[in-house]
């Protein structure tokens, strides 16, 4: 999920902290007394922020009847939570197992180097956040990277700047499409000629040797 913050209210005007804590506190309201509401709560939190800043937490946690300690680890713990404000797009490289193997590593230095920072960082002007993941689902067209809601699979770090650039000064990218294998096509098997019969393969076939004739019995034996 992109996290640019919902701050920016119609028509590009932005609302202010005041009004966004104002924001807050009817969803805290809502779900006060429920059980389970502190990760639901924090989720809209950071839709409403776009991060998770220390008075918010604090007002979560007294709001919520929670300690601050808890509410921090909750937000520690996920990687999904941000304590920092993020840029307009979230890059996300995947270093799992088999991306990490096809290369993945080389994908996340070059991305560092394209950006200048370091992961969990944001650039300067705001349009980007790198962070690294476990696993997109796509581990059979790895290495893959994903940006927003897109992800963009076998990339290569010759073609992250071009990437990139589909994002940048606010675009609307296109929609990343899968690219799937393509498979050699065996050439099919000679089928016999009965129904349901085995595949088989005539020139591997080889001729049956003719049964040897046994010798005719000589006549003139003792009759």
């Amino acid at each position: 999920m992109n996290q640019v913050s919902q701050a920016a209210a119609c028509c590009g005007e932005q609302a202010s902290h005041e009004e966004l804590l104002g924001r807050l506190d009817g969803v805290l309201e809502e779900y006060r007394g429920k059980p389970g509401a502190l990760i639901p709560v924090l989720q809209i939190a950071q839709g409403i922020f776009g991060y998770l800043p220390e008075d918010v937490l604090k007002r979560v946690a007294l709001k919520l009847g929670k300690s601050y300690s808890e509410v921090a680890g909750v937000v520690g713990f996920y990687s999904y939570f941000s304590t920092v404000p993020r840029g307009r797009h979230l890059v996300r490289v995947c270093l799992g197992t088999a991306c990490y193997v096809r290369g993945g590593k080389l994908v996340l230095e070059t991305l560092k180097q394209e950006l200048g920072i370091e992961v969990g960082g944001t650039t300067a002007d705001g349009q980007y956040s790198l962070e690294v993941a476990r696993c997109f689902g796509a581990c059979g067209l790895a290495p893959t990277i994903m940006i927003d809601e897109d992800v963009h699979q076998r990339v290569k770090p010759l073609k992250l700047r071009a990437i990139l650039a589909q994002y940048a000064n606010g675009k609307a990218p296109a929609k990343a499409v899968a690219t799937a294998a393509k498979t050699a096509k065996k050439p099919a098997a000679k089928v016999s000629g009965k129904p349901g019969g085995k595949a088989t393969r005539s020139a591997a076939r080889k001729p049956a040797k003719p049964a040897a004739r046994k010798p005719a019995a000589k006549r003139g034996a003792a009759r």
